[in-house]
């Protein structure tokens, strides 16, 4: 007989590591064991990329500073081969440049800032130097923008109100002025015009809309409007005054967000990652906040973080799997099959994508019926039902946006390789078995789905399984205890119940 020593010695080893990796992360660096308890540090990425031509090399790109519900701790750079410098110009505002002698060829490069939640941070406003930002109109443009204002100027008593009426007037479709101006300006160009012609300084600022686990975003342009002590920020597109909670105004100043010399096709994308300090550490060391930089996820650029940040959490949806499937009885379709149809969950929100499972599998059981009698051999069987499932994705994709169901658009995270696979299974399933058991099987699958997707939205695990390495162990050793479960299922008490009541 095997001894089983060495395997409790393991699971011990494993809960012990992964108990002291947690109390050490918590204790030395100051992770809190909840997010409630925390304060929040927004980890924000900029990726440049461009063409370099071969030529000298100039990158200058506005940075952001600390502002109203944010203070900026950290920012570094990543950019091998290049002269880099932090440069506060009075009119440009905070920047960063990028040098070299020459590039040539694809060239990124990175930009990292660390902004703090913080509804104290100390802010000094500037008043503006100049009033700018007039565009050169002919002569109808000219009278356009004058009708314009004069009917704004009469519904408006200040600054703010007069930059709400400007914003109303290209709201309006009716507006024959305003379709006039917007076919020759941008919405955002116009507004800071109209209100530079009325003295009232105004500039286009970049806001950055804050999202935990965002890749490759993009930020959108508002106004920035001075009222004689203050600068108020306006959406150009609804009128809307105030900055959100979740909004980051990245160049304050109004200057040109990327200028690129000796390169061409530059484009800028940002990642965000939210992460969590204790409130002692936001309050004594606002301007240190390397101690989240360690030999860890945390190291890695924002993107990488935010990819890891979903990676982390198969092990939980594993685990809901083996206790389900071990403990329970609940019979699924696959093993595995469920935690990746509960990422694409994730993507999709909980009911768009029980829907659409539901209909691409039932359709797709549809076609697989009229396949099998074909007597294909495996390979262009399950071809045939990859490309039937892109088809019936597609197909469903073009209805919802034509119905104008936008959340119908989400349903191409699905993953279609294992939908296929599912959809093979079943239909060799119902031939085998019958319906029953495809209904008994499928509808655990769907079940373990929903509670894999369940665990993996809440909070506190996907805080713990982010930012404690730890947790895995423990997993991992929980996992190999339930592996060596040989007793009866709850899924097996009916069945037996006679025997124990006789």
């Amino acid at each position: 007989m095997v001894s089983r020593t060495p395997f409790y010695l393991l699971i011990t080893t494993l809960i012990l590591a992964g108990l002291a990796l947690i109390m050490h992360r918590h204790q030395v660096y100051g992770v809190p064991l909840l997010p409630e308890s925390s304060a929040q540090v927004w980890e924000i990425e900029a990726r440049i990329e461009f063409e370099a031509s071969g030529d000298p090399v100039r990158v200058s790109m506005a940075a952001p500073d600390t502002q109203h519900g944010f203070t900026l701790i950290n920012e570094t750079t990543s950019s091998p081969g290049y002269g880099v410098a932090f440069v506060d110009d009075q009119e440009q505002g905070r920047r960063v440049e990028w040098t070299r002698r020459s590039a040539d060829g694809r060239q990124i490069l990175y930009y990292k800032t660390q902004m703090l939640v913080d509804a104290k941070a100390a802010v000094t406003e500037t008043a503006p130097i100049a009033i700018s930002g007039r565009l050169m109109f002919d002569e109808s443009q000219q009278k356009a923008a004058y009708a314009l204002l004069d009917s704004a100027r009469e519904q408006s008593a200040d600054a703010r109100t007069l930059t709400r009426e400007v914003i109303k007037q290209f709201n309006n479709a009716e507006n024959q002025n305003a379709a006039l101006l917007l076919n020759y300006f941008k919405r955002e160009q116009l507004i800071t015009s109209l209100l530079a012609m009325e003295q009232v300084p105004a500039r286009i600022v970049y806001g950055l809309t804050l999202e935990d686990g965002r890749r490759r975003q993009t930020g959108s342009q508002m106004i920035h409007v001075w009222d004689g002590s203050e600068w108020l920020l306006f959406d150009a597109a609804t009128g809307a005054e105030g900055q959100p909670e979740n909004v980051l105004i990245w160049n304050e100043t109004g200057a040109s967000m990327l200028d690129v010399m000796g390169g061409q096709n530059s484009a800028i994308t940002f990642s965000y990652i939210a992460q969590d300090i204790t409130p002692q550490q936001a309050t004594d060391q606002k301007v240190e906040a390397d101690n989240l930089l360690n030999f860890s996820i945390h190291s890695l650029p924002v993107e990488e973080q935010a990819m890891f940040k979903t990676i982390m959490l198969v092990p939980i949806g594993a685990l809901v799997v083996v206790f389900l499937r071990i403990l329970v009885g609940l019979k699924t379709s696959g093993t595995f099959m469920p935690v990746l149809i509960a990422m694409s969950f994730v993507q999709t929100q909980l009911l768009t994508g029980v829907l659409g499972f539901l209909l691409i599998v039932g359709v797709g059981l549809i076609f697989r019926s009229y396949l099998s009698r074909l007597n294909l051999l495996l390979v262009s069987r399950i071809s045939a039902v990859i490309i039937m499932v892109i088809m019936i994705i597609s197909g469903f994709t073009v209805i919802a946006y034509k119905m104008g169901i936008v959340e119908g658009l989400t349903i191409t995270f699905f993953p279609m390789i294992i939908l296929s696979w599912t959809i093979e299974r079943m239909s060799i399933l119902w031939e085998e078995e019958g319906a029953k058991e495809v209904m008994i099987q499928g509808g655990g699958s769907l079940l373990t789905a929903i509670l894999v997707y369940l665990a993996m939205t809440n909070d506190i695990v996907r805080h713990l399984t982010f930012n404690f390495i730890g947790v895995q162990f423990l997993i991992l050793a929980l996992i190999l205890v339930l592996g060596n479960y040989t007793g009866y299922r709850l899924s097996e008490l009916r069945r037996f119940k006679p025997l124990v009541d006789d």
